[in-house]
C-alpha cells in the first residue's frame, strides 16, 4: 500500500537545518506515526510523502512556506516586566503559554530581557528555517472509520 489521504503512515526521520544540524530525529525511539491528509505534519513534509511505499526512503527540503511559515514581526514583542510580575527569575529561553488574540492558545518564548522590558516571541522556533527531511517508510495501512473522523492516530 502507497502514502495516500486517509492513511496511517508510521516513518523513521531525521530533521536538519540548512546547515546540517540536527533538529529532531526518531533515531532510537519508536517511528513517528501520524494520519496523512489530516495536517498532522507541515504541509511541504505531507505532499513530499505522496505514493511512498514501505522501505522507501528519501530525502525532501522543505521551505518555510511550507514548514512552519516565515517569522511574522508582529509577534515578536516587548513587554513590560510587570506583566510577569508572577514569575521571580526571567531567563532567555523561558517558554510561557499565552493566549493570541482571537482567543487561542499559543507558545511565546522570551528573546531578549533589557532592564524592565521583555522581549517576546510568538513564532513557532522553526518559522523561517528551511526544513531537511531524510525520511524511511516503516509501515502503511488503510485508517480506521474512527481515525479519519478524529483526524489523529490512535
Amino acid at each position: 500500500m502507497k502514502v495516500a489521504n486517509h492513511t496511517v503512515v508510521e516513518i523513521h526521520y531525521t530533521l536538519k537545518d540548512a546547515d546540517g544540524s540536527v533538529i529532531d530525529s526518531s533515531a532510537n525511539s519508536d517511528p513517528l506515526k501520524y494520519l496523512q491528509g489530516a495536517g498532522n505534519i507541515v504541509p511541504g513534509l505531507e505532499k513530499a510523502m505522496l505514493e511512498k511505499a514501505p522501505g522507501d526512503t528519501f530525502s525532501a527540503v522543505i521551505a518555510p512556506e511550507e514548514g512552519y511559515g516565515q517569522q511574522k514581526p508582529e509577534l515578536i514583542q516587548i513587554m513590560p516586566r510587570s506583566a510577569f510580575d508572577h514569575i521571580e527569575e526571567l531567563d532567555v529561553g523561558m517558554a510561557f503559554h499565552a493566549e493570541n488574540t482571537h482567543g487561542q492558545p499559543m507558545e511565546v518564548e522570551i528573546i531578549d530581557i533589557d532592564g524592565d522590558e521583555i522581549t517576546i516571541n510568538g513564532n513557532h522556533p522553526l518559522a523561517g528555517v528551511e526544513l531537511h527531511f531524510e525520511i524511511e517508510v516503516v509501515s502503511v495501512r488503510q485508517a480506521t472509520a474512527e481515525e479519519i473522523d478524529r483526524g489523529d492516530v490512535h
